[in-house]
This record gives structure tokens, sequence and C-alpha cells, in this order.
């Protein structure tokens, strides 16, 4: 896949939320900023891309959009409950309409039987209270392949929502 796809698709959303008057966050962590730079690389994004928080560290999870210690103790970073948490804390700190967040192992290093490379967590959360939570295991496929795969399914995930379409379920 290029990056050329990426852009296509960030294109597509971006059009999506335009049409529907509505902005959208990210909460990146194993992709570094990848949708963002994917969103930002459209002229004329900043009507649409509210802005990105690249939270590497647990520490920065916590202390930018506000992930709970006792989720990531219990959860582990690489959690649907993290993702959620992150998506939920963009939003949050944000004037976004929705947020997306991505959190996993690309590796190559750093996996574990439970927790293999490859393995990445997403969470796209509406102000409404809506949210999707997903979990993909794309494998040992390469780093720069997990991040990419990981940033389009990020915006296939904000598209979904946007749309309004089933699968989405409400956060009580």
């Amino acid at each position: 896949m290029s990056r050329r796809v990426l852009r296509e698709r960030a294109k597509r959303l971006l059009d999506l939320y335009r049409a529907r008057g509505m902005r959208v966050a990210a909460a990146e962590s194993c992709t570094g900023g990848l949708v963002a730079a994917a969103l930002t690389a459209i002229a004329g994004s900043s009507d649409v891309f509210e802005c990105s928080f690249v939270t590497y560290s647990n520490g920065a999870k916590q202390k930018l959009l506000g992930v709970p210690t006792a989720t990531l103790r219990r959860y582990g970073a690489v959690s649907g409950e993290t993702a959620a948490a992150m998506a939920k804390g963009a939003l949050k700190r944000s004037g976004a309409d929705c947020a997306v967040s991505i959190t996993g192992i690309a590796g190559p290093g750093g996996g574990s039987k439970e927790k293999p490379v490859g393995l990445v967590h997403f969470a796209a959360a509406k102000r409404d209270g809506k949210m999707l939570v997903r979990r993909r295991l794309f494998g040992n496929i390469g780093r720069e392949r997990v991040r990419e795969l990981s940033a389009l399914e990020a915006l296939a995930l904000l598209a979904r929502l946007a749309d309004g379409k089933p699968g989405t379920r409400r956060v009580l």
C-alpha cells in the first residue's frame, strides 16, 4: 500500500466531514501522528481537522488525554479500554465532533504471547455518545505496514461514525 491510498482516503474523509459540518480529532500512539499527517497533507483540511494528540507514553496518555491510571494498570496501554479512554479524552480536550484513537504494537519488538506484534486497538467516539471499538491483529508484517494499515482503519472508523452506520454503540 502506498501513501497515495492513505491520502485518497483522508481526502474522502475530509469531504464527508466537511459536507456534514463536522470536525475531527485524533489520539495516536503507535502511528505517531500518521493520521494527522494524512489529513493535514490535504489543502484546506483546517476546516475539518481540529487537532491530534500523539501520546506514545503512558504518562502522556494520562496527562494529555486523561486516561485513568487504573485503566492502564488493569488493561495495559494496548487495549480496547485504553483506546476508548483515549478517544473520549480527545473529544473532551478538543472542539471536535468526533475523535479516533489508535494504540498498538507496531514492532518489530515489544510483543508478547498475549499481545503480539501487529495487535492494534482503535476507538472512534462521537459527542452524542456513540462509539466504535475495534481490535485488529495485522501480524508481524513490518512496522511501517502496521502503521499504515492502522491509519487506514482509523479513517474508516471515522467515516463509519460520521455516516451513523449500523454497528455503532452508545456508551453509557
